[in-house]
């Protein structure tokens, strides 16, 4: 299958080429950049170096020739192509949040009118797998949306409260040097950040909402000192106390079928690198409130891996398909 990665220089853009060479079914003949264009792919991302022999190239939407499309592009960039892409039919996954949220909830958070709304499924597999099976068109969803949501979803009928508080590495805030993530900024240091007004927590209210819970849904991102991943501590205040052999049960059956999620300990160490989020939990002595930790790698699960999990869904072909492959520990 022939697929185009429109945005393919930067973190997510890399990372999803490096998972596609190894998809039996992905030949990736189109990696666009404005900025790189006419430049070797893997001059930019290094680690590709004799694994592709493609040029970036930065051609109109109208001019594209493949059969999917990865749109690896920033927020309010993804409306641009969109519209284009499903009225071709070409099957797409797009990383920008410009199709994960309804219409008036979107443009209150980013701050912008969408110019061309449609109503995609929301790219978590684990929840919204049979919406995505027969859409030409998912949003895929953000990072820590996934770490988040995949934490607390099988206690969510259960739940009053949701308190996520999420630690991610640098590799989140993308490829573009700032003050928030020059080196001396963020060595040895922690930084909470937009402590209650995070963009990412419509998504999170959203999926708790799909859910059939009512839980008021809180969420403060930290800065870690490291490159990849996300540790994810989500405070579960339950309705009512609850056994701790209870909650082991209800998370053993709601991922029983679900490779990419696994209930051991969470570690960054054992899921960098790969699309897997792994979740365990403590209940308090009272049985009233629950802490699930999730770990993701931001750049995988958080992005490109998700992206191919949902390709694959999308397309037919195995689910674990150019996915199959271990946390790099340590």
């Amino acid at each position: 299958m022939d697929i185009a990665i429109v945005g393919a220089s930067g973190y997510a853009g890399g990372d999803l080429i490096r998972l596609l060479l190894t998809h039996k079914e992905a030949n990736i003949v189109c990696a666009t950049s404005r900025k790189l264009c006419g430049k070797k792919v893997a001059e930019d991302h290094i680690h590709l170096k004799n694994l592709i022999d493609l040029e970036y190239t930065n051609p109109d939407v109208e001019n594209l020739d493949c059969d999917f499309v990865f749109l690896s592009v920033p927020h309010t960039a993804g409306m641009q192509y969109a519209g284009k892409l499903k009225e071709r039919g070409i099957k797409t996954v797009d990383f920008s949040a410009d199709y994960r949220l309804p219409q008036d909830i979107y443009e209150k958070t980013y701050g912008v009118k969408h110019s061309d709304y449609f109503k995609a499924p929301y790219g978590i597999p684990e929840l919204h797998r049979s919406e995505i099976r027969v859409a030409s068109f998912v949003a895929n969803p953000g990072c820590f949306p996934t770490g988040a949501t995949l934490s607390a979803a099988p206690m969510a009928k259960y739940a009053n409260t949701i308190i996520y508080d999420s630690k991610s590495g640098v590799s989140g805030a993308g490829d573009s040097v700032s003050e928030t993530t020059h080196y001396p900024n963020v060595d040895e240091n922690i930084s909470p950040y937009k402590i209650t007004v995070h963009r990412h927590v419509p998504e999170m209210r959203q999926e708790m909402a799909f859910l059939g819970s009512k839980a008021k849904v809180y969420f403060t991102p930290h800065l870690l000192p490291a490159i990849r991943g996300i540790i994810t501590t989500a405070h579960i205040l339950l309705n009512e106390p609850m056994e701790k052999e209870e909650i082991e049960k209800i998370y053993s059956d709601f991922y029983k079928d679900e490779y990419f999620v696994r209930l051991q300990k969470a570690k960054l160490g054992g899921v960098r690198g790969s699309n897997f989020c792994d979740i365990n939990f403590e209940l308090e002595d009272d049985g009233m409130r629950l802490v699930a930790v999730s770990a993701i790698d931001n750049l995988v699960k958080g992005a490109a891996g998700q992206a191919v999990q949902n390709m694959n869904i999308m397309c037919g072909f195995d689910e674990k398909e150019g996915l199959r492959m271990p946390g790099m520990f340590p």
